[in-house]
Protein backbone atom coordinates (compact mmCIF):
# COMPACT_ATOMS: atom_id res chain seq x y z
CA UNK A 1 0.00 0.00 0.00
CA UNK A 2 1.24 3.46 -0.71
CA UNK A 3 2.58 5.76 1.84
CA UNK A 4 0.14 8.39 0.54
CA UNK A 5 -2.74 5.85 0.54
CA UNK A 6 -2.08 4.93 4.21
CA UNK A 7 -1.82 8.30 5.42
CA UNK A 8 -5.23 8.94 4.30
CA UNK A 9 -6.79 6.39 5.50
CA UNK A 10 -4.86 6.85 8.71
CA UNK A 11 -6.52 10.53 8.69
CA UNK A 12 -10.36 9.16 7.65
CA UNK A 13 -9.62 6.66 11.02
CA UNK A 14 -8.53 9.50 13.41
CA UNK A 15 -11.85 11.09 12.14
CA UNK A 16 -14.06 8.37 12.95
CA UNK A 17 -12.20 8.01 16.41
CA UNK A 18 -13.20 11.90 16.66
CA UNK A 19 -16.80 10.64 16.09
CA UNK A 20 -16.97 8.18 18.56
CA UNK A 21 -15.53 10.49 21.15
CA UNK A 22 -18.23 13.10 20.59
CA UNK A 23 -20.89 10.89 20.96
CA UNK A 24 -19.78 9.52 24.15
CA UNK A 25 -18.98 13.19 25.83
CA UNK A 26 -22.68 14.09 24.43
CA UNK A 27 -24.24 11.13 25.53
CA UNK A 28 -22.31 10.70 29.25
CA UNK A 29 -22.76 14.85 29.84
CA UNK A 30 -26.67 14.33 28.72
CA UNK A 31 -27.07 11.46 30.53
CA UNK A 32 -25.91 13.16 34.32
CA UNK A 33 -28.12 15.44 33.64
CA UNK A 34 -31.41 15.54 36.44
CA UNK A 35 -34.51 13.94 35.32
CA UNK A 36 -32.45 12.95 31.60
CA UNK A 37 -34.35 11.81 29.06
CA UNK A 38 -33.27 10.51 25.93
CA UNK A 39 -33.49 12.11 23.19
CA UNK A 40 -35.05 15.28 24.69
CA UNK A 41 -33.63 19.00 25.43
CA UNK A 42 -34.45 21.55 27.34
CA UNK A 43 -35.01 24.52 25.38
CA UNK A 44 -33.95 26.59 27.86
CA UNK A 45 -29.77 25.23 27.17
CA UNK A 46 -27.65 27.60 25.37
CA UNK A 47 -23.99 27.88 25.36
CA UNK A 48 -22.99 28.46 28.41
CA UNK A 49 -24.23 24.75 29.19
CA UNK A 50 -21.38 21.86 28.66
CA UNK A 51 -24.34 19.51 27.95
CA UNK A 52 -25.51 21.93 24.74
CA UNK A 53 -22.00 22.43 23.80
CA UNK A 54 -21.68 18.87 23.92
CA UNK A 55 -24.86 17.79 21.81
CA UNK A 56 -24.13 20.59 18.76
CA UNK A 57 -20.49 19.61 18.25
CA UNK A 58 -21.41 15.77 17.71
CA UNK A 59 -24.69 17.00 15.50
CA UNK A 60 -22.42 19.50 13.75
CA UNK A 61 -20.00 16.71 12.78
CA UNK A 62 -22.72 13.98 12.27
CA UNK A 63 -24.15 17.14 9.64
CA UNK A 64 -20.86 17.33 7.71
CA UNK A 65 -20.01 13.90 7.42
CA UNK A 66 -21.63 12.63 4.62
CA UNK A 67 -20.38 15.18 2.52
CA UNK A 68 -16.35 14.56 3.91
CA UNK A 69 -16.96 10.84 3.85
CA UNK A 70 -18.39 10.52 0.34
CA UNK A 71 -16.18 12.95 -0.80
CA UNK A 72 -13.00 10.75 0.74
CA UNK A 73 -14.34 7.44 -0.42
CA UNK A 74 -15.23 8.57 -3.80
CA UNK A 75 -11.64 9.73 -3.99
CA UNK A 76 -10.74 6.26 -3.07
CA UNK A 77 -12.18 4.79 -5.43
CA UNK A 78 -11.11 6.68 -8.22
CA UNK A 79 -7.93 6.45 -7.24
CA UNK A 80 -6.93 9.98 -6.12
CA UNK A 81 -3.35 9.41 -4.96
CA UNK A 82 -1.85 12.14 -4.32
CA UNK A 83 -0.42 14.66 -2.04
CA UNK A 84 -2.89 17.50 -2.16
CA UNK A 85 -5.73 14.86 -1.46
CA UNK A 86 -4.41 13.32 1.45
CA UNK A 87 -3.42 16.81 2.65
CA UNK A 88 -7.15 18.41 2.06
CA UNK A 89 -8.09 15.08 4.50
CA UNK A 90 -5.85 15.90 7.52
CA UNK A 91 -6.53 19.74 7.02
CA UNK A 92 -10.25 18.69 7.60
CA UNK A 93 -9.58 16.36 10.49
CA UNK A 94 -7.45 18.43 12.40
CA UNK A 95 -9.69 21.34 11.75
CA UNK A 96 -12.69 19.68 13.28
CA UNK A 97 -10.45 18.14 15.85
CA UNK A 98 -9.24 22.16 16.47
CA UNK A 99 -13.60 23.03 16.26
CA UNK A 100 -14.75 20.24 18.64
CA UNK A 101 -11.93 21.52 21.51
CA UNK A 102 -13.21 25.15 20.57
CA UNK A 103 -16.58 24.35 20.70
CA UNK A 104 -16.37 22.25 23.95
CA UNK A 105 -14.05 25.41 26.18
CA UNK A 106 -15.50 28.34 24.85
CA UNK A 107 -18.85 29.44 25.83
CA UNK A 108 -20.13 31.95 23.39
CA UNK A 109 -22.95 33.07 21.53
CA UNK A 110 -21.44 35.64 19.28
CA UNK A 111 -20.79 34.87 15.41
CA UNK A 112 -17.95 34.25 14.56
CA UNK A 113 -16.67 32.50 17.48
CA UNK A 114 -13.25 31.23 17.35
CA UNK A 115 -14.48 28.07 16.19
CA UNK A 116 -16.00 29.55 13.30
CA UNK A 117 -12.71 30.12 11.66
CA UNK A 118 -12.11 25.94 12.16
CA UNK A 119 -15.19 25.65 10.66
CA UNK A 120 -14.71 27.33 7.30
CA UNK A 121 -10.73 25.73 7.60
CA UNK A 122 -12.79 22.07 7.07
CA UNK A 123 -15.37 23.61 4.61
CA UNK A 124 -12.60 24.66 2.25
CA UNK A 125 -10.95 21.49 2.74
CA UNK A 126 -13.43 19.76 2.25
CA UNK A 127 -14.62 21.61 -1.53
CA UNK A 128 -11.06 20.92 -2.24
CA UNK A 129 -11.83 17.19 -1.80
CA UNK A 130 -14.42 17.66 -4.17
CA UNK A 131 -12.74 19.83 -6.98
CA UNK A 132 -9.64 17.25 -6.82
CA UNK A 133 -12.53 14.46 -7.40
CA UNK A 134 -13.73 16.10 -10.13
CA UNK A 135 -10.40 16.98 -11.67
CA UNK A 136 -9.80 13.33 -11.67
CA UNK A 137 -12.95 12.77 -13.69
CA UNK A 138 -12.23 14.93 -16.22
Amino acid sequence: MPELTLSAYFAVYVYLIMLIVQWGVAAVVKAKQPGAVPGKFSASLGHESFVFRAHRTFMNSLENSPLFLGAVFLGFFLNVNSNVFALCIWVYVIARIIHMLLYYAIAIEKNPSPRSYFFLIAAIANIALVVLIGLRLV
